[in-house]
């Protein structure tokens, strides 16, 4: 009968109780907005707007505020020029309409549901008086000119038009201001500090889109033109600085048309896109046009009376959940009065809004693309093509900067500017001094009409090659051996340093960097590394300017610790020369291992019996490892006398459960069965 094995102690296993507690915030701050047919501007923004509807937006340029009023919420929010919002004015129902005082000490707000127009103190946000209009007059829209704030009011089929005179000692409001009855509901108006004697009007949601101006020079609304345009669905109007024009957005015709005030016959169109919904011009007289588009760009910005090209066009990225982008909300624009910053609300498929702050927006985005050679020859002149495109020509004698970055400049260094042609075009020519990658930038700083811009391109220059070698790959050492590794390095140019890198088998034990220096004279750099795994060591030279980088790796094997003792014996003698463990019949020898530990590792326990002249395999099998590295085997079963046996333990790789030793056979301990 073959012998049979049975594990005689048992593993002893610590389980470890690991409690967690674990908090997780989430914050929703700004999203970056994608601008411009090209690049996107990296300073534009977005911050969530706690509104559900947008009546008016008012950018206040001597405290840096932004006043955005919300019908539904009935309030005005107050947000700082990055967007945040830093205040709330509440209690005003309605409230649609927002102009503000020539000092921007005052913002004055149409409130509807109050019948009233509300005074808010700018520098205190909080409302400093409140005027009413009348019973059920329901104003919505005031703009201030000629000395007095003007404001559309009135309900369905009796629009009108009212003023505010706050210049005597009692505020005195005046209604039926257009003698002409001119509007069906109250009309939308629009003013300029530059022309304070001129008032334009119009109707929201209108069909065919219906137009007023008139003279408020005198104190009283002298109605000058009107007109009923090809258009419909207004949603917004602006009046240019000077008064001489009036920008509208209306649903159709798909362009911003202007008109001149004199007599309201169409003047310039700026090109947008479908569903223009807003409108603002700056005090500089730039047109800020925007559409509700999901699928072009939402706001394109015109230098005054120019319609080749816009400056600037912004698309909006998309935060909701449906397949095109955030929207521009009716009237949703507003500049700030230096013009370095452009307003927009926007709201996503789920009615969530956002205030952008584009910043830039009157400079053309320049987009620089810079074509070098793949390859190149150290110490070989090469070319360097390139544009820097914009919507706008560049001035004569513009010149852009060049940086060449390379091993021997990390931060890069200075080459002579590169010239530009009026379309952007440029190039130039170079001898790199160093190999490997040699990266060309080309930056423009900018102008009064150009944004910042700056493209680069890679180009892959040739390098010697060296020489690095490594001791001990293949190598087989006992556990636990310290084995120096040596590199070797070659001829180089300026760099002689060489890393060793030590990566032992096993997941548990990540490579890791165990020495860093320069090699010494004779080229050579060494490490010493306990041998208790197989292990790769691997030398790196990262290169020059001249030889190119180079790494090889040696990989060396390591042993197991392995021995086995035996126990329940009566005696210990000799036969022949080899000393035997003596066992009667009825007793069951114990064969403990004691070998390196590795989770889940097992080791295999082998027979042998020694028969006319020849041992014979007569069995193995493996057990497991225990974690103090120890385990005990009994053998038991019917045990034949008279017959020389051995049994030795061995760690094989792959097969004991890992594979970071190398297979070990550990010495082979002999025994003898008597009666």
């Amino acid at each position: 009968m073959r012998p049979t094995f049975t594990v005689g102690v048992d593993v002893i296993i610590r389980t470890r109780r690991i409690s967690t507690a674990t908090s997780l915030a989430v914050l929703f701050s700004s999203v970056v907005l994608v601008g411009g047919a090209a690049n996107p501007a990296a300073a534009d923004s977005s911050k969530f707007l706690p509104a559900a509807s947008l009546g008016d937006i008012v950018a206040d340029g001597v405290h840096k505020r932004v006043f955005i009023s919300d019908p539904t919420g009935g309030k005005v929010l107050v947000a700082d020029y990055n967007g945040s919002v830093v205040a709330t004015i509440p209690s005003l129902p309605g409230v649609t309409g927002l102009d503000l005082s020539a000092d921007s000490g005052t913002l004055y707000a149409a409130v509807p549901g109050a019948d009233a127009i509300v005074a808010i103190d700018t520098a205190a946000l909080k409302e400093s008086a409140r005027y009413a209009t009348g019973s059920d007059t329901d104003p919505k829209y005031p703009a201030l000119a000629g000395g007095k704030l003007w404001f559309g009011y009135g309900s369905a089929g009796a629009g009108q038009i009212g003023s505010l005179d706050l210049s005597g000692a009692e505020p005195v409001v005046s209604l039926g201001q257009d003698t002409n009855n001119t509007w069906y509901a109250a009309p939308t108006l629009a003013s300029a500090p530059g022309a304070p004697g001129v008032l334009a009007a119009g109707i929201e949601g209108q069909s065919p889109t219906e137009l007023a101006t008139y003279d408020v020079a005198s104190g009283t609304a002298t109605r000058t033109a009107y007109t009923r345009t090809d258009g419909g669905n207004m949603r917004d109007l602006a009046l240019s600085p000077d008064g001489t024009q009036v920008v509208v957005a209306s649903g159709y015709p798909y362009t911003h048309q202007g008109y001149r005030t004199s007599d309201l016959t169409p003047g310039i169109a700026y090109p947008s896109d479908s569903y223009p919904n807003a409108v603002d011009i700056a005090p500089n007289g730039m047109v800020a046009a925007g559409i509700d588009g999901w699928y072009s760009p939402d706001v394109y910005v015109y230098k005054p009376g120019s319609t080749a090209k816009p400056v600037r066009t912004y698309e909006f990225p998309n935060t909701g959940n449906n397949s095109g982008s955030d929207t521009l909300d009716p009237a949703g624009l507003a500049w700030a009065p230096d013009s370095g910053r452009l307003f927009a609300v926007t709201v996503n498929s789920l009615g969530v809004r956002s205030l952008r702050v584009l910043t830039d927006p009157v400079r053309s985005v320049t987009t620089v693309k810079v074509s070098a050679p793949a390859k190149a020859t150290r110490g070989k002149k090469l070319t360097v093509t390139g544009t820097a495109a914009s919507n706008s020509a560049f001035a004569a004698g513009a010149r852009a900067t060049v940086t060449r970055t390379d091993i021997e400049s990390p931060k890069g260094k200075a080459l002579p500017s590169v010239a530009l042609k009026s379309n952007g075009a440029f190039a130039f020519t170079d001898t790199p001094t160093a190999g490997g990658t040699v990266t060309y930038k080309v930056s423009y700083a900018g102008d009064a009409t150009h944004a910042a811009g700056s493209g680069s391109d890679k180009v892959a220059v040739s390098r010697a090659a060296t020489s690095l070698s490594l001791n001990r790959n293949k190598a087989l050492y006992a556990y636990g051996t310290d084995v120096s590794f040596t590199a070797h390095l070659g001829t180089t140019y300026k760099n002689r340093t060489v890393e060793l890198w030590v990566d032992p088998y096993g997941a548990d034990k990540p490579k890791r960097l165990a020495r860093t220096g320069k090699v010494n004279s004779k080229g050579n750099l060494s490490t010493t590394v306990d041998m208790t795994r197989d292990t790769t060591v691997t030398a790196v030279f990262r290169g020059d300017g001249r030889y190119a980088a180079r790494t090889v790796a040696s990989t060396a094997y390591a042993k197991v610790r392995v021995s086995t003792s035996v126990a329940k014996q009566y005696k210990t003698a000799r036969i022949g020369s080899t000393s035997y463990a003596y066992f009667h019949k009825k007793t069951n020898p114990a064969f403990t291992t004691t070998m390196s530990y590795y989770k889940n590792r097992k080791y295999r326990l082998s027979l042998e019996l020694y028969y006319a002249g020849k041992w014979y395999d007569a069995g193995s099998q493996y057990f497991k490892l225990g974690t103090s590295g120890k385990s005990t085997v009994t053998l038991t079963g019917t045990h034949e006398t008279g017959y020389r046996m051995r049994v030795r333990a061995s760690y094989v790789n792959n097969t004991s459960g890992d594979y970071v030793n190398s297979t070990t056979h550990g010495a082979w301990k002999y025994f003898y069965f008597t009666k």
